[in-house]
């Protein structure tokens, strides 16, 4: 049942003193007036958009600073996909559109993929902790805790098939107070009703025999098997490769630009390589997932953004966690909407902290502050005292695409027919996105009655990596390419070979940090301060492309600049 309007414009008055009211149009709520800062119009969306409240909202309220900034330009303009019909578009390739790409692939799909950056993974899919969700704080009922639970199931397969590290770790919530043990176990009933099985109550001696590095004021816990770790840039990647090897036709540098719509229905979609005109529309562009639907004249949610930052630490902190754990009832569970963050084992040895969780009107600002680094450290050294700020190789931030009523969309367009949102993905949309793609797929093979190809191919070889290789096996990769025995980056072990492969392999534009992505050449202890050059080199060598072209991470990072004047 539905939260009557006039007690949600009680609460906004009683909030704003009547500069914020809502209405209903077209059966959204949507919010209209002024706030004083963005944290004032976010305040607006929650009050209005309580899970409680069971209303779709539009948040349209105003603030000083409204004026956000632009999506970054794409310099590329052409006509390369001007004229295409394809059964389906699909916008936005970040880790549930890699997923969705790849489920696609299975049927007899004509596909158009489009992302506006320079390679896949750019966003929120190669900027978050690599967590695979149990569900622990999802509610039955919402799309969140419908799609974790699936995906979570899937991940083992998936990742086996596509040569994807994947480990099932499990997780710990740790809390204080022995006596609180005793209470933890009727808890059990509710995580068998939740569908959570093999959840255990850990006292003192297990707890800490299973995570010696849980600080000793956190005196009991419980343990859920079905947590794992990925690497979530690792899987998009791997999916991305796997569509486009099964027919995907993926396009980069290619931005959505505008929509025709006539009596409900997408005709066309104007991009700046071109008009095409799709039998139907998924809508996975993140955090631009509102804008698409504004275009689509499908307006039905809003997104506000959220930043996350997590610090990385060099893979000698390794000794302090062997799982994912956090500790309850301390500083780290107490940010609003957040999990609060944790301390990671990631597939590749190195510990993660983080992350927290702040507001933000920008959709691109990753920017990362030493404030925002120390205060996530800081939250979790309460569940790890051992934690060494000295230990930090690196951090980065990751903007998330929260909606108002905090969970994903899911569903077919409300206004416009041809159109499918998967919007609003935030945590735990890695966990769940191999279920979305696979319920997206199935949909849209019945709307389209498209059959089942019978070549699809299932699984994409890795590249072999050399640091996962015993001496036999490093020794007959040497032999057969002696391009194995020439180590690149010393702190991940990284050999000319793997470099060499991941260029070939590379389905956007050829980047250090694409590189990077692909091999850990650069991940280390010195973050490429070594290597990069030399990757550099490598790219100008197998590729032909001129040093002061190749760069970092795209437009604006070159590395080397040419020099019209000779030195005297």
């Amino acid at each position: 049942m539905r939260i009557p309007l006039k007690k949600i414009n009680r609460a906004l008055k009683k909030r704003f003193g009547g500069r914020v009211q809502a209405v209903v149009e077209r059966g959204v709520l949507v919010l209209r007036g002024s706030a004083e800062d963005w944290d004032g119009v976010v305040a607006a969306g929650r009050l209005a958009a309580s899970p409680k409240s069971r209303w779709d909202t539009v948040n349209e309220v105003t603030w000083p600073g409204a004026a956000q900034r632009q999506p970054k330009p794409v310099p590329q303009t052409d006509e390369s996909l001007a004229g295409r019909a394809p059964d389906v578009l699909l916008i936005g390739a970040g880790v549930t559109g890699a997923a969705i790409a790849r489920e696609l692939m299975r049927r007899n799909v004509d596909l158009l993929w489009v992302e506006k950056e320079h390679d896949v993974a750019l966003h929120a899919s190669s900027r978050n902790d690599g967590m695979v969700h149990p569900g622990v704080d999802l509610h039955k009922g919402t799309a969140k805790y419908h799609y974790n639970r699936l995906g979570n199931r899937m991940y083992g397969g998936v990742c086996a098939a596509l040569g994807v590290p994947f480990r099932r770790t499990g997780q710990y919530l740790c809390f204080k107070g022995r006596a609180m043990r005793p209470l933890l176990y009727f808890t059990l009933p509710y995580w068998k009703w939740l569908g959570l099985s093999g959840v255990r109550v850990l006292g003192d001696k297990a707890l800490h025999a299973a995570e010696p590095g849980v600080d000793e004021a956190l005196h009991c816990g419980l343990f859920f098997p079905q947590a794992g770790i990925v690497c979530p840039y690792g899987l998009t990647i791997a999916m991305a490769e796997n569509a486009v090897q099964n027919g995907a036709h993926l396009s980069l540098d290619t931005c959505v630009t505008g929509m025709d719509v006539e009596n409900g229905r997408i005709l066309a979609v104007h991009t700046n390589r071109g008009t095409v005109r799709p039998r139907i529309v998924i809508n996975a562009a993140g955090v631009f997932c509102e804008d698409i639907a504004q275009m689509a004249q499908d307006h039905f949610f809003s997104i506000h953004p959220r930043k996350g930052t997590n610090a990385i630490l060099d893979k000698k902190a390794k000794r302090m966690v062997r799982t994912i754990y956090s500790g309850m009832g301390t500083t780290a569970t107490k940010t609003v909407h957040s999990k609060g963050g944790g301390i990671v084992s990631t597939v590749d040895g190195n510990v993660l902290v983080g992350p927290d969780a702040v507001e933000t009107p920008e959709k691109e600002d990753f920017s990362t502050s030493v404030q925002s680094v120390r205060a996530t450290f800081e939250k979790q050294r309460h569940a790890a005292p051992a934690l060494r700020e000295s230990d930090i190789i690196t951090y980065f931030t990751g903007v998330r695409a929260a909606t108002y009523e905090e969970d994903f969309i899911i569903r077919p367009g409300m206004f416009t027919e041809n159109i499918i949102h998967a919007a609003g993905i935030q945590s735990p949309g890695l966990t769940a996105a191999p279920a979305v793609g696979q319920a997206l797929a199935k949909q849209i093979q019945k709307d389209l009655q498209a059959a089942e190809k019978k070549d699809w191919i299932a699984e994409r070889k890795p590249i072999a990596r050399f640091s996962h290789m015993t001496d036999e096996q490093r020794a007959k990769a040497a032999e057969e390419n002696p391009a194995y025995g020439k180590i690149i980056c010393r702190c991940e072990t990284v050999t000319q070979a793997e470099v060499e492969q991941a260029i070939d392999r590379t389905i956007g534009r050829v980047t250090i940090d694409g590189i990077k992505r692909r091999t850990r050449c650069g991940m280390g202890r010195c973050q490429g301060g070594f290597c990069m050059m030399r990757v550099a080199e490598i790219i100008h060598k197998k590729t032909g492309m001129p040093m002061e072209e190749i760069t970092k991470k795209g437009e604006g990072s070159a590395l080397c600049v040419k020099e019209e004047t000779p030195c005297r």
